[in-house]
């Protein structure tokens, strides 16, 4: 008998990712807002400000940025391990055939951007950005395709969620590899044995979800002081958590179940109003034309697409995998431009490129025109072809 894909995680992911990507939208506006008001000089000062307590042995006194930035967002790189684990188990990448072209996009989707913010600028002041393009937000991304409703095959609304899956996994392997500080061994041995234990918890069937959450969260804070940026503690955490591929609810499951809401709704949305107080300057608007905006834009709008696009055909072309089912190559390039807004991802990457504020400040900018720009192509592009897909259907 023909495996049977259950498609009910995947709509309930979808559907929890675009209403969170339709409230980032409106995060982003408010942060701008209050950037460019009275108020901004207040948010900023409340982001700086100290919270947590340190003794000689331990440390946890941070900023209210850095507690959302390491923190939060550990828990958002949590849920992103459970569904990478997920659907490598029982999902979309659970076999070599349905797995081949979403992983082949990404490939291509994460390469061609690096590549052409690479041979934009390759300076040594911002040169080390060429991960900041290779980032695509899932959230707004299927929000903005759940926008088009039926005006583009589920196919599509699939293969863009694993697509954004993979690229997901390689942005926390870049951040790992090429973001991360100066390693302590030390803290990174200690580490790795509690990696090892919550593996063996694995191993011998425990399914309390507490016997992962609280050695992750002990690993969390020795990774924050080894050097490796301390999200990666929550993927880590999640590729422990016990699943399996039958419709009994597994521990896995059920705590990503408990993390899509806070996730989506609260930790996402402070991260955007945190992230996103750009406080418009003209020297933005004239900085526009520098090497850091041009590669943050080219890559976005341009290599997005591109490497998406391409990479599928040559996929597909090879016989290594199929084009989704009532999909055509044009409504491929506008989810390729879909996969251009980069947003909450890139500027994460971005805070962890550029330590100097001016850049870090350039950056977001960018991404947020680079961003705004793929999501209304793409969108536009999607709602023609749908509706010459309707006519074609009548």
């Amino acid at each position: 008998m023909a495996h049977i894909i259950n498609l009910k995680p995947f709509k309930n992911f979808f559907q929890s990712e675009s209403t969170g990507g339709i409230l980032l939208m409106l995060c982003v506006v408010l942060s701008l807002i209050i950037a460019n008001s009275s108020l901004g000089p207040a948010f900023a000062d409340l982001l700086a400000t100290k919270i947590g307590f340190e003794t000689d042995s331990l440390n946890l006194n941070y900023s209210v940025l850095l507690w959302i930035n390491d923190g939060l967002m550990a828990i958002f790189f949590l849920m992103v391990g459970l569904e990478i684990k997920r659907e490598l188990v029982e999902g979309e990448l659970s076999s070599i055939k349905q797995a081949s072209l979403p992983i082949i996009a990404a490939l291509g989707g994460m390469l061609m951007p690096a590549l052409i913010y690479f041979a934009i600028d390759h300076s040594a002041e911002t040169g080390h950005g060429w991960g900041i393009p290779m980032a695509t937000d899932i959230a707004f991304a299927i929000a903005i395709l759940s926008l088009l409703g039926n005006r583009v095959p589920n196919a599509l609304k699939v293969f863009l969620t694993a697509l954004a899956i993979v690229d997901d996994l390689g942005a926390i392997l870049v951040i790992a590899i090429f973001y991360s500080n100066e390693i302590h061994l030390q803290y990174l041995g200690y580490s790795a044995v509690l990696l090892v234990l919550m593996l063996a918890f694995n191993y011998f069937g425990v399914k309390k979800i507490y016997f992962y959450i609280i050695p992750g969260i002990v690993m969390w804070y020795l990774i924050h002081h080894s050097g490796i940026h301390a999200t990666i503690a929550g993927v880590l955490t999640a590729f422990t958590i016990p699943t399996n591929d039958t419709a009994k609810e597994s521990p896995l499951e059920r705590l990503e179940h408990l993390l899509v809401k806070p996730v989506n709704y609260l930790i996402m949305p402070i991260f955007a109003i945190a992230n996103t107080n750009i406080r418009f300057e003209s020297e933005m608007f004239e900085n526009v034309a520098s090497g850091l905006s041009i590669a943050i834009i080219c890559g976005l709008v341009i290599g997005k697409p591109l490497g998406i696009l391409s990479f599928s055909w040559l996929s597909v072309k090879l016989k290594l995998s199929k084009l989704p089912s009532q999909t055509k190559w044009s409504q491929v390039a506008g989810l390729g431009l879909l996969g251009g807004i980069g947003f909450t991802m890139s500027i994460f990457i971005a805070l962890l490129s550029f330590t100097d504020v001016e850049h870090q400040t350039q950056a977001k900018f960018s991404i947020l025109l680079a961003s705004v720009t793929a999501g209304v192509l793409g969108f536009m592009i999607l709602k023609f072809l749908g509706k010459n897909r309707k006519r074609v259907l009548v």
